[in-house]
């Protein structure tokens, strides 16, 4: 494979839109939870598999999965979407001399989705819907008037499950471009001795955080050309009835996309079947601990901000195992 070109990397797959809208249609949820449903795939959030995922911490070991957010972050600016810029609206130096006592005080500005996040149901619209069938007009220059991320504020939470795919293919990580494909998450899954079940949160590692770090710098990493899930992969996820799918890169699918469509598979995941998109995960020290001790699977939390109408939100995704 010639890494230098995206266009001919590996496990990539040229799809039409007609295949995307099939797939759209086969995993589409719309009205199996009630034509008000909100929630979408987090119904499989139950109280029974939060108790079972509680019981898989046993070391009490815990994994940050956030980046830092900072100025030194992966954005361009790009859609408006600058790194987090953080101020002190009182610190240190506005306290006289002879103080006894006194306070700091801080603000951010924070697009939402500029660091480790989630998208919201109602981030990606398809043919003018959202999921469940909303129009574009739920969405307003006031937030999301459906299907907001706040309404995954008690659900994301339960079994998370990383797949390492370089590390099954004996790789430091997937090259620009390549496409994972649902065989290879199956082909990992067995080669970890994990299963991904319903209700799930899986975590897919794709390397290119610490290829990006190996290099020095984030580059073109935001929006530029990068491993991913493949288009098939909705296969894979809907049939088991995942709640959500994050990694580490910053646009979960294969770029260039297998289609010719803006992100063919936020249509089928987001719009279709309530999958939730979670990106720019740092899974590196989760991953090394999962290689070392063999297990794969662990309680995860990631509940976003409640920030009323978002579209996404960042967060600070916990592994506990």
């Amino acid at each position: 494979m010639n890494s230098s070109d995206p266009a001919a990397a590996a496990g990539r797959r040229v799809h039409s839109r007609e295949h995307v809208d099939s797939l759209a249609l086969r995993y589409r949820t719309w009205g199996r939870w009630g034509a008000d449903d909100e929630l979408g795939a987090a119904n499989l959030s139950t109280p029974e598999r939060v108790r079972a995922a509680a019981g898989l911490v046993r070391r009490g070991a815990v994994f940050s999965l956030a980046l830092p957010m900072d100025g030194d972050g992966p954005m361009t600016g790009r859609n408006g979407r600058v790194n987090p810029q953080h101020v002190m609206l009182r610190d240190g130096g506005d306290m006289a001399d002879g103080d006894v006592q006194g306070y700091t005080d801080d603000a951010v500005y924070l697009p939402l989705q500029a660091s480790t996040q989630w998208d919201a149901l109602c981030h990606f619209l398809h043919e003018g819907r959202a999921y469940n069938g909303r129009d574009r007009d739920s969405v307003t220059s006031r937030g999301a008037r459906y299907n907001s991320i706040t309404n995954l504020a008690d659900k994301a939470i339960g079994r998370g499950v990383l797949l390492d795919l370089p590390a099954a293919s004996g790789r430091p990580w997937l090259e620009p471009g390549e496409a994972v494909q649902p065989e290879d998450l199956a082909r990992c899954a067995a080669h970890q001795g994990v299963e991904v079940r319903e209700g799930d949160f899986l975590l897919v590692r794709t390397g290119e955080m610490a290829r990006r770090r190996s290099a020095g710098g984030w580059g073109d990493y935001a929006g530029g050309p990068a491993p991913g899930l493949g288009v098939d992969c909705a296969e894979f996820l809907c049939p088991r009835g995942v709640v959500g799918v994050a990694s580490d890169t910053w646009g979960l699918e294969a770029i260039p996309y297998e289609a010719p469509l803006l992100a063919p598979l936020h249509v089928i995941l987001l719009v279709n079947a309530g999958v939730y998109i979670g990106e720019m995960w740092d899974l590196e020290a989760l991953a090394r601990d999962c290689a070392s001790d063999g297990v794969w699977d662990f309680l995860l939390t990631a509940a976003p901000l409640t920030i009323t109408g978002a579209v996404g939100s960042p967060l600070n995704p916990l592994a506990v195992k």
